[in-house]
């Protein structure tokens, strides 16, 4: 028996997130208190009701201690029979600020006294103990709604794999750190195709950009080099049940030196993994 728990920021996605599994045959409980988890864990283990796969929406509208006593709870539940998945969605402020602006919506720790910009940072102090505890944390800041369900869909349809999920993200540094990331590898120290005009206006993806990096020595050292770390230490994440992993790879605008060695390493990589995604995040 799998339940899946879902949580995170208000605007981040929740809703979108327990619908595709809804459609997809889970049975879903949207605002669950946390303090029922153990009730509602019984119930689902019961022959009788039939139940394969449920997911779980609890949010910052719980009580506050009984979000506080979530990592105690999911560690009695993890002695039982039930399988858990805990995915995290977030945001960063300002993308959370203007998609309640243009939805109109009320935030749900917002009144008289708290103020829209304080709401959002309360929720993120309510919600640590869940985020802290998540298998998979999903940035949306950046996302479109058919990325989302691309990024649940693979994870559903990798839920029986023995390999886990392993996306390779492409950044620019300049646009932020991607914060949903397991592991971050800095590439700005590498060769630029930018400063070549004739490259400039081309991606990682170009077959001229990556005809240009493929004959700098550097650059082919730093792809060996990430290449061992991972081959080094993926394998322990998994052991330690990680059914899921972003390594992002960031340059200075995401379009060249990022891409590239994105692209590089999911090729790489898919040949022992089962599920790899490669994504760009400034060309997406």
């Amino acid at each position: 028996m799998k339940l899946t728990i879902i949580s995170g920021r208000s605007g981040s996605g929740k809703s979108t997130v327990l619908r595709i599994l809804e459609d997809n045959g889970y049975y879903c409980i949207d605002n669950l208190p946390a303090s029922l988890l153990p009730s509602l864990a019984d119930r689902l283990t019961a022959k009788q009701l039939g139940i394969a796969q449920a997911a779980v929406s609890i949010d910052a509208r719980n009580v506050p201690s009984d979000l506080q006593q979530f990592p105690t709870i999911i560690k009695q539940l993890g002695n039982g029979p039930l399988s858990i998945d805990i995915i995290f969605l977030d945001a960063n402020a300002h993308t959370l600020l203007r998609r309640f602006s243009e939805s109109r919506r009320k935030h749900p720790l917002s009144d008289k006294e708290i103020g829209l910009r304080e709401a959002i940072e309360r929720e993120s102090e309510l919600l640590e103990p869940l985020s802290l505890l998540a298998n998979l944390t999903i940035d949306t800041s950046e996302m479109s709604l058919h990325q989302l369900r691309d990024i649940i869909k693979t994870r559903l349809d990798n839920g029986d794999a023995s390999s886990m999920t392993l996306q390779f993200q492409s950044f620019g540094f300049k646009n932020g750190i991607a914060t949903d990331a397991d592991l971050v590898f800095d590439v700005r120290c590498l060769p630029n195709p930018y400063w070549d005009s004739s490259l400039s206006s081309l991606t990682g993806l170009s077959p001229e950009v990556t005809k240009f990096l493929d004959s700098q020595d550097e650059v082919q050292k730093m792809l060996s080099d990430i290449q061992r770390f991972l081959e080094t230490w993926l394998p322990s994440f998994e052991h330690n049940n990680r059914s899921y992993m972003t390594v992002a790879i960031g340059c200075t605008g995401g379009q060249h030196r990022s891409v590239y060695l994105s692209e590089k390493l999911g090729r790489i990589f898919s040949l022992t993994f089962a599920s790899v995604q490669v994504r760009h995040r400034e060309l997406d």
